[in-house]
């Protein structure tokens, strides 16, 4: 039997005694070695779900992770019992049209770890083990440390959010919200080249962090709701634009914000929303998505391992799998959480 982290609805969750799995023929074994807790998890604990996504079953949390191999199918050989991996929480059909084009983060057949999107609902890695297929496990040979090597997910999304933004080289770049994405997002378009980034946050702690990772610019819009106008006034206006909060009046600065041609990119989710459109037209503005990562996920875990990309920093909390329900409250407070790690056992 294993400890299990489990999700039934609204501000219902529950540590579980279940079964320990058996992979198949094409799947391992996972001992947990951390697992990061998401915004999405975090809306599924407080909402019930995700935009469309509603909980209709228990379902077990979790998609950053990262653990030790215990065992192995039959048909299994790129890695064996021992090997310390880091997990991919998507596996893709591979033969939809999205995937034969390239695409397979949109792939309309994805099972994603922790995601209610399908019915049965594919279950998490908030487990003291869990099973994974040989294609999503990336081995590494680092001594990195198992929350950090968790990263490689919401490392991998805002790598993927940089390359939507196309070439950063020289540009002066705004990021608002300073979640963990919005920080990481900022460490991706340092690390592609941009000349100066700025970040916006309704709170202090996160900022602090953004200025330790070397962000040129931290504007509180809470204490200071008109410090992003008065900001630009004095250095003209961003090339580019990420919007990491999911909050209207962040998308609406970012359109307020941005020179002509400009591109913005939505990083995240948004509802429909009144949004000064017009702009787009004026200033033939590009606005364009960002989901999820590609190929992004394996560079990802390179730089981590190679230490080019330093996440040390946005971990601030190591909690026990077991007080699983305790670490939900410790992330749901961003005056003192930036990234929730849970651990053995």
């Amino acid at each position: 039997m294993m400890f299990a982290c489990v999700i039934h609805g609204a501000r219902d969750l529950r540590v579980e005694s279940r079964e320990i799995p058996t992979p198949q023929p094409k799947e391992v074994l996972i001992r947990l070695g951390a697992g990061g807790i998401c915004g999405s998890d975090l809306h599924y604990f407080h909402d019930g779900g995700v935009a469309d996504f509603r909980i209709r079953q228990p379902m077990i949390l979790g998609h950053e992770v990262a653990g030790e191999v215990v065992a192995c199918g039959a048909e299994v050989g790129s890695v064996k019992p021992g090997d310390r991996v880091a997990v991919n929480p998507a596996k893709y059909c591979g033969v939809c049209p999205q995937c034969r084009a390239g695409r397979a983060h949109l792939c309309s057949e994805v099972r994603f770890f922790g995601s209610a999107s399908r019915f049965p609902h594919v279950q998490g890695g908030f487990s003291e083990f869990f099973v994974a297929a040989e294609s999503q496990c990336v081995p590494v040979t680092s001594g990195i440390s198992y929350p950090e090597l968790a990263c490689a997910e919401p490392l991998a999304v805002a790598l993927h959010a940089v390359n939507q933004a196309g070439g950063l080289t020289g540009k002066s770049v705004l990021v608002t919200g300073a979640g963990p994405i919005g920080l990481l997002v900022a460490t991706a378009a340092k690390f592609a080249g941009a000349s100066e980034i700025t970040i916006t946050d309704r709170f202090s702690a996160p900022l602090a962090i953004a200025a330790k990772l070397g962000v040129d610019h931290t504007l509180n819009i809470a204490e200071r709701p008109e410090a992003l106008k008065e900001f630009i006034s004095d250095r003209g206006e961003f090339d580019v634009a990420l919007e990491a909060s999911g909050a209207v009046p962040a998308l609406v600065n970012c359109f307020e914000s941005v020179k002509p041609a400009a591109r913005i990119v939505q990083v995240g989710m948004l509802s429909s929303a009144q949004l000064p459109l017009g702009r787009i037209i004026s200033r033939e503005i590009e606005f364009v998505g960002t989901f999820r990562f590609n190929q992004e996920y394996a560079q990802a875990v390179k730089l981590l391992e190679s230490g080019r990309i330093n996440v040390q920093p946005l971990i601030t909390h190591r909690l026990p799998l077991k007080g699983a329900v305790e670490a939900f409250g410790v992330a749901s407070d961003r005056n003192q959480a930036i990234k929730v790690s849970l651990v053995p056992p």
